[in-house]
């Protein structure tokens, strides 16, 4: 009985409809990135042969249209789509998410078969071609990256496979945008000079992308079966492709201008590629917006809008996108962009040619643009401002030193990463000490005082349709079993600090400061410790039960303690951290790699004496705030009751006195028996 709801909504989102508008942008896509990616035309040299030219732009199309449908019906299962007693659309999306997830597997299983075939100039096939793939499998990015995406989509299909769970969805899309990252490293953005930005900025494009356009499609396979939830659907809806829309015209513009380089080169094929694709972008984002306004607005006044014409237009201009997009992958970006600076060693190392030696003034003049952490900043900002308006329009307050502080903490958080401690802690020992500093514990400080999980709350409205909104996954994550682990005192401290000392003592730290996943990877885990050890200990958002003010205030002391040990042992030592990077490296204004070593254990060890304060004080400051409580709350009690619980008290301590006056006489007759 309970399969046939299913069964149906399953029938109803491959009707001829959806089907034919997916097909088309389908068509749309591959004749595109075939015709303009040149697949007809035989190379000079070293010709892989027509499968491979043909295949590849068709793959590519393949690849990009199932990933889009593999995320779009995740995102819709667990965040978008109503669900009631009589329906399983969560088991239609995870089931239908499955079947695209396959064949997206399957399709980065053959590009890696078809671009190694390209790369090595060998038709598929000839003798020793599989013993050729298989010797440099792991060692091409390209390949690896494939392989590595590969992994993530096959984990993702399995657990999403007939699931009806919206957390197990909900982990499978994030999963599913997770797969789409690496592909991100072996783009051109990966070969320009500012690399790190350009791989930055395409890996925003492709989740942008993929997420509206995936969505659309979704929306339009289940736009049959929703009757009176198509409104909300498509309002929710409406809100993803608006950020969508801007990601992928923010990355858009800053992939452009990573990978033309200079406005003479925006007439080059690959600047006329991008420039149509671009516009393309803005486009339909134009059109989607004013379409689904006017859509909506038709469902409020009870009309019938036709859904096909809807969809249709904005689908065949996603496929065109698309299309280019396989194009573009396939053309050579601009030669003069591709180069290497003159101190090849340090760009070969850190991804960025040498600042050159600081001066005083460098604290303010440094600057290196991180648009990754940047991006960051400017949307929690944002959505916070947002959430704070939103209290005040409906008569609510929220401090405005809180809205201060978080501002000010994403601030400083881009000042440590674009200014001169990001510049210079790239190459740097000691400027990358005052970098983590920062981030780790100055950072924190502003931030957690915000109270945004608390803000969040307030702002968010619930949902009663059995869907994750953003208020359930914040309640979600608070609650969580993990969060009662990770967010006790001890393990939050012993995350703090152990995780310090192995990071730095082991081939981590090495890696993070030569690659770019590395660094991306230890910045998140410096901000999200950080956070934690000093939310523990002054927050005030909920969570798991707090510890008394006299533990935490040991816990902080123990901790800073070993930290400042930690600081200590750097400033004695004699063996280099890290000598594949900072051995290396031979800048001529850090003669000594060592000596700026034993530089930054003195910053580690002299940064962490104010932090240290600063939450001293805010525990003994929550400490007394919250004795003066319970002594306003023991007043009012008092008030109330006639100060019962006084009397209370009074009356037990004169029981316990009569107790003592009754067993007086027995006691000394005792005693008496016992001298005699």
């Amino acid at each position: 009985m309970s399969t046939a709801p299913g069964r149906s909504l399953a029938r109803t989102t491959l009707t001829l409809g959806p089907a034919l508008v997916l097909a088309l942008a389908v068509v749309v896509t591959t004749v595109i990135g075939v015709l303009v990616g040149r697949a007809a035309v035989p190379y000079a040299a070293g010709d892989p042969g027509a499968l491979v030219r043909w295949g590849l732009p068709v793959l590519q199309g393949v690849h990009d249209l199932a990933a889009a449908v593999t995320v779009g019906f995740l995102l819709l299962g667990a965040f978008v789509l109503p669900e009631t007693t009589r329906t399983r659309r969560r088991w239609t999306a995870g089931r239908v998410a499955a079947t695209s997830g396959t064949l997206w597997l399957v399709s980065l299983l053959l590009l890696v078969v078809l671009t190694f075939a390209d790369l090595a100039g060998v038709p598929v096939g000839q003798p020793g071609f599989a013993t050729q793939l298989a010797a440099v499998l792991w060692d091409l990015p390209t390949l690896r990256m494939n392989l590595i995406s590969a992994v993530v989509v096959l984990v993702v299909v399995m657990a999403c496979a007939g699931s009806e769970s919206k957390a197990v969805l909900a982990w499978g899309w994030a999963g599913s945008l997770l797969a789409l990252l690496p592909l991100a490293l072996t783009g051109h953005s990966s070969a320009a000079l500012d690399h790190m930005n350009g791989v930055n900025a395409l890996g925003f494009h492709l989740v942008s992308a993929t997420v509206w356009v995936g969505g659309l499609v979704a929306l339009a396979c289940f736009q049959r079966g929703l009757g009176a939830h198509l409104g909300p659907t498509i309002r929710r809806y409406s809100v993803v492709a608006g950020w969508g829309f801007a990601g992928v015209m923010a990355s858009g513009l800053l992939l452009a201008w990573t990978n033309i380089g200079a406005l003479e080169n925006l007439l080059s094929r690959y600047g006329v590629l991008l420039g149509v694709k671009l516009a393309l972008g803005v486009v339909l984002g134009a059109f989607g917006w004013w379409h689904r306004r006017r859509f909506v607005e038709q469902l409020d006044e009870g009309g019938t809008p036709s859904f096909a014409r809807f969809v249709l237009a904005e689908l065949v201009v996603m496929g065109s996108a698309f299309g280019i997009g396989a194009a573009i992958s396939r053309t050579p970006s601009p030669t003069n962009v591709i180069v290497t600076p003159p101190d090849t060693v340090v760009y070969a190392l850190s991804g960025y040619p040498d600042p050159g030696a600081p001066t005083s003034s460098s604290w303010f003049t440094a600057w290196q643009t991180e648009w990754l952490w940047l991006t960051v900043a400017l949307v929690a900002c944002v959505v916070y401002v947002r959430w704070v308006l939103r209290l005040r329009r409906r008569g609510d307050s929220w401090s405005i030193l809180r809205t201060v502080s978080w501002v000010l903490g994403w601030g400083v958080f881009v000042y440590a990463t674009s200014g001169a401690p990001g510049v210079y802690g790239r190459v740097s020992f000691s400027w990358h000490m005052i970098e983590h500093m920062t981030v780790a514990m100055v950072v924190p400080l502003l931030l957690v005082p915000a109270a945004p999980i608390t803000l969040a709350l307030r702002a968010l409205p619930a949902r009663r349709d059995r869907t994750l909104g953003p208020r359930e996954l914040v309640l979600a994550s608070v609650h969580a079993p993990y969060l009662r682990v990770v967010a006790n005192p001890a393990v939050a401290a012993a995350i703090f600090f152990f995780s310090l000392a192995i990071f730095y003592y082991s081939p981590l730290f090495g890696l993070s400061m030569s690659t770019h996943t590395g660094h991306v990877l230890m910045m998140v885990h410096f901000l999200l410790s950080g956070y934690l050890f000093v939310w523990v200990l002054i927050g005030v958002d909920p969570g798991p039960t707090r510890w008394s003010p006299l533990a935490l205030l040991v816990i902080l002391f123990t901790t800073i303690s070993f930290h400042a040990f930690f600081g200590v042992i750097l400033t004695q030592s004699t063996t280099l951290l890290a000598p594949d990077f900072f051995g290396v490296l031979d800048l001529p204004w850090v003669p000594d790699p060592v000596a700026d070593q034993r530089t930054g254990g003195e910053i580690a060890w002299g940064v962490g004496e104010a932090p240290t304060l600063v939450l001293a004080v805010a525990v003994a400051v929550q400490w007394m705030r919250s004795d003066e409580r319970e002594s306003r709350r023991r007043d009012r009690s008092a008030e109330r009751d006639g100060d019962r619980e006084l009397e209370a008290y009074n009356a037990h301590l004169a029981s316990l006195g009569q107790d003592d006056a009754a067993s007086a006489p027995s006691r000394d007759v005792a005693r008496t028996s016992t001298e005699r």
